[in-house]
């Protein structure tokens, strides 16, 4: 207890008040811009920070980086471009949201379930960290094979009216992820000689494609047909009560959803919001509004998002093992400040885990108070014309894209991945699924490589433990669910 209120004192110093509002406003800012993303944030801003105190500076990362969760939702409920990987299912039901005229409502849900689900996660953070990361230890390469497997069986169990296409969905994701060179033998795959394919296809790069760029010709088609229209706002800026009523449980359940999601390493954010999306369409009291407007699929994996940042926060600080790229940098940071994360930093470094960890309640106040005024002036870019509004898509997607390794070769990614997106959206395959597949499938890969290293090809090692034997049930049962589901739509058989 001393040490939570030392830590309180120490946020709450007008200097590190000011970096964490320099933290939340750079990281708001570079969640819209797609492509930039936190990671590479805080790595540039890293040579600024020298001399500085590590706690401030670390306040100030640390801020850059749950900034950016919501950041990356505003980009995509506006103008369908996720500045994030993790803002993607929020762009689904959050632009046809701005469509229908409720902007305003989308956008207030993701500030009021980002804050919530933050609060909740630092809550959480400061109570079971280390409990929780020692549990985390128990996973091994069957464990997060199974996680992992679960996860896309979910998402092609409640995903879309057809398990079919979410599949077929999937077996895209995966087809590309495959792309570029093998971890274990060196040698290239599919790359089809090109060598900038070798280190893989750059993952924002195929996002922007799928999201943005594809908007953008469906809305040179929509203006080639005279069909293209101003969006016009309906009703209140705000949340109605109903909507508020609707966005309540899915809150909390994203919130418990992404924290516990957080913590497993190398899962991250991103898988947190499909599976928050995923429970949220099961237990849909319509179902059928998902993909066409519903606050539920905004604020489930908004709420999943930003609670996950948190969880990745409890290895990094209990162990000293990053749960994301972003906290892999933080982890950085930490070791050229002298400091040595790990089951001992709480004990050595009381007053730095502390003070980062309280500065977060601080931040998120912040980013509440900074982005609900300026809602209205959010909404009001969706009033752009179509022949401004485009381009600046198009700009940003390629500025965006090239800034990622400088090169060419990933704007044409993007291009390529544009019309892949333009098209799968016209037979109505849906385009979450590919995208996990795609974030898991180098990690699925390898985890399915190294337990069958390890058991000497014996598959039984994915029934090894009491964990394993949970996670290979349920996905069995989600197999089941897939194929059943078919057959009730079909009306080939009725359900009891």
């Amino acid at each position: 207890m001393d040490h939570l209120l030392n830590g309180f004192q120490i946020a709450l110093q007008l200097d590190n008040l000011l970096y964490t509002f320099v933290g939340v406003l750079i990281g708001t800012v570079i969640g819209v811009l797609p492509g930039v993303g936190p990671s590479a944030t805080i790595a540039l801003l890293v040579p600024l920070t020298f001399g500085m105190d590590p706690t401030s500076a670390l306040i100030m990362m640390a801020g850059i980086y749950y900034g950016a969760m919501y950041g990356g939702s505003i980009s995509s409920i506006l103008i369908n471009t996720p500045g994030e990987a993790s803002s993607v299912m929020t762009a689904i039901d959050g632009y046809q949201m701005a469509k229908k005229g409720r902007a305003g409502a989308a956008l207030a849900i993701s500030a009021w379930g980002s804050f919530v689900a933050g609060t909740l996660g630092i809550v959480a953070l400061s109570i079971v960290a280390t409990p929780l990361a020692n549990f985390a230890l128990r996973f091994g390469p069957p464990e997060y094979f199974l996680v992992m497997l679960l996860a896309m069986l979910a998402v092609s169990a409640f995903a879309g009216d057809s398990a079919g296409k979410a599949l077929f969905s999937i077996m895209l994701g995966l087809a590309v992820a495959t792309v570029g060179t093998d971890l274990q033998t060196g040698q290239a795959r599919f790359t089809f000689g090109i060598l900038e394919l070798q280190d893989g296809i750059e993952f924002v790069a195929v996002v922007v494609g799928l999201f943005a760029f594809a908007e953008v010709l469906r809305g040179i088609e929509d203006w080639y047909k005279g069909t293209s229209a101003v969006f016009k706002i309906e009703g209140k800026l705000l949340l109605t009560k109903e909507e508020i009523r609707q966005s309540a449980v899915p809150v909390l359940r994203g919130s418990v959803i992404g924290f516990f999601m957080g913590i497993l390493p190398g899962v991250g954010t991103t898988v947190s919001t499909f599976i928050s999306y995923a429970a949220e369409k099961k237990f849909a009291r319509r179902p059928e509004e998902f993909g066409h407007g519903a606050i539920e699929g905004v604020a489930g994996p908004e709420a999943a998002n930003n609670a996950a940042s948190m969880g990745a926060m409890v290895p990094m600080l209990s162990l000293g093992l990053p749960g994301s790229s972003t906290t892999a940098v933080l982890l950085g940071v930490l070791v050229m400040y002298g400091i040595q994360p790990g089951p001992t930093l709480f004990s050595q470094k009381p007053d730095v885990v502390w003070g980062v960890i309280n500065s977060m309640y601080a931040g998120n106040i912040m980013l509440l108070l900074l982005n609900i005024p300026l809602i209205g002036i959010f909404v009001r870019l969706i009033y752009t014309p179509t022949g401004i509004l485009l381009p600046i898509i198009l700009a940003l997607s390629v500025i965006g894209t090239y800034g990622l390794n400088s090169s060419m070769a990933d704007v044409y990614v993007m291009f390529f991945f544009g019309i892949v997106g333009y098209l799968l959206e016209k037979i109505k395959v849906p385009l979450g699924p590919m995208v996990l597949a795609l974030v898991l499938g180098g990690m699925i890969e390898q985890s399915f490589r190294q337990a069958m290293t390890i058991s000497n090809e014996d598959p039984m090692i994915f029934f090894h433990s009491p964990i394993s034997i949970v996670l290979a049930v349920v996905c069995i049962g989600l197999v089941g669910l897939i194929f059943t589901r078919r057959l009730f739509l079909r009306g080939d058989f009725e359900p009891v």
